[in-house]
This record gives C-alpha cells, structure tokens and sequence, in this order.
C-alpha cells in the first residue's frame, strides 16, 4: 500500500511532534506541584502565598509551579541554593518545571510579591543536604518575608 503525500507528511508531523507531547504529559503529572496564589483557596486569610509552602522531595525529582493568575512567577532566591545547583526564573503567568539534582535547601519566591511574604522552601533529600542550611538560613530579607521566613524556618526545625 503506497501512502498519499499528504498521509506522508501527516505521518511524519505526529512522529516529529511526539517527543514534545511525551514530554509535556510527563511534566503536568509530575507528583510535586506547588500552587501560586493571591488569595489561598483553602484559607481565603492567607494571600499572596505558594501551596504548600515547604515541600521535601527527593534527588532528581522534577517541582513545578503553578501559577493561577498571571502576575506570579518563581524563581530562586539567590544565596539559598545549594553551592552547584543552578538557580531558576519563571515568567510571569506561566508555569515553570525545574529538575532539582542536588541535594540541600532551596529558597524560592515570586519576583512581584516577595516582600508580601510570597516565599518557600524546597528540602532536596540526599547526601550532603544539610550542607548549605545555615547559608539558607543566615538569607536576609525584607517586608513579610523576614517573618515568613520566621515561620518556614520554625515549621522545619519542628518537623
């Protein structure tokens, strides 16, 4: 059976294409999402936060953040990632996935309301996580932030 040009080139578009759409799929089931919001949906007193806030995951694991309106972005927040780790910036309303391999304390935010207090923390499992904690830690801050902070740091050293 001898194909038309047209089933041809429609052929070779869907194998062409197929790496992307492979990949797009393994991206939006990724296990760890985090949510970007102005007000939380679940607790409507809480604005301007990232759900959840403190997520430990472990090496390899690909995060990706969730926008869910258009003036958020997430991006790493310099002096809290591990030596060696590359840091990351989000576009504003998009959706953002980031492969962490190294592991250690990684501090994000959102460019527009970081002193709101729009801030986290990814805990990489493995060896060697513990090395850049203090580093992390001693991070200083300004606005909401410093206490969000506060309160990250409390809800780690208690769990």
């Amino acid at each position: 059976m001898l194909l038309t040009r047209r089933e041809a080139i429609w052929g070779a578009s869907v194998v062409a294409l197929l790496p992307v759409h492979l990949r797009a799929a393994t991206q939006e089931r990724s296990p760890y999402t985090i949510s970007m919001h102005t007000t939380h949906p679940d607790e409507p007193a809480r604005r301007m936060t990232f759900s959840p806030r403190v997520m430990r995951i472990p090496r390899g694991a690909v995060v990706r953040f969730v926008p869910s309106e258009p003036n958020h972005n997430c991006q790493s927040t310099p002096g809290m990632v591990p030596e060696g780790a590359e840091p990351w910036r989000g576009a504003f309303g998009k959706a953002i996935s980031v492969r962490l391999t190294t592991p250690g304390y990684y501090g994000y935010h959102c460019l527009a309301h970081r002193s709101m207090g729009m801030v986290g923390l990814l805990i990489v499992e493995g060896e060697g996580m513990g090395d850049n904690f203090e580093a992390a830690r001693a991070v200083q801050h300004s606005g909401r932030a410093t206490e969000a902070w506060e309160q990250i740091w409390k809800e780690v050293s208690s769990g």
